[in-house]
């Protein structure tokens, strides 16, 4: 076991205004998939907003109110990934088109954090602009370029 853990972010630019109808069906699974989350092996923290919920209330872009952020952090890249593709959380992401517009570039990125560290969200708005501007690597991946935790310093 390392001394670090992985966090991920993910953006999305919804469709409509978060209280619509159109959204109204997403919305009202979050309670249930945040729940798999927290109780999920592996999992760490997540961010939340001033209600503590959840983080739909977070705005990472000034100029974009649409854009909704999620952030978290998980004891392995596996753990991450067992989460997100092997549970219920699939079932919801399988609809992102229904609730999320396309993004240009990267939606999502990994990176090792030090075990207990919490990611703002400006850090986790740096790493989807790292990756946008430098492609995968150390301080910015993706699952399917993924890149090994630092080496603990001894």
């Amino acid at each position: 076991m390392t001394g670090f853990h992985v966090a991920q972010v993910n953006v999305g630019r919804i469709v409509a205004p978060l209280d619509g109808p159109e959204l109204a069906d997403f919305v009202a699974q979050l309670p249930e998939i945040n729940a798999l989350a927290d109780h999920a092996p592996g999992f760490v923290w997540r961010m939340v907003d001033d209600g503590g919920a959840d983080s739909t209330a977070l705005r990472p872009d000034d100029n974009d109110g649409s854009l909704l952020i999620n952030c978290s952090t998980w004891e392995s890249v596996e753990a991450l990934e067992a989460y997100a593709y092997h549970t219920d959380h699939l079932r919801v992401l399988s609809r992102r088109r229904e609730w999320f517009q396309r993004m240009d570039g990267p939606h999502q990125a990994l990176w090792w954090v030090p075990a207990g560290h919490r990611p703002s969200v400006a850090e986790a708005m740096e790493r989807l602009a790292t990756l946008r501007d430098h492609g995968s690597g150390p301080q910015a991946f993706t699952f399917r370029d993924r890149h090994p935790a630092p080496a603990a310093a001894s």
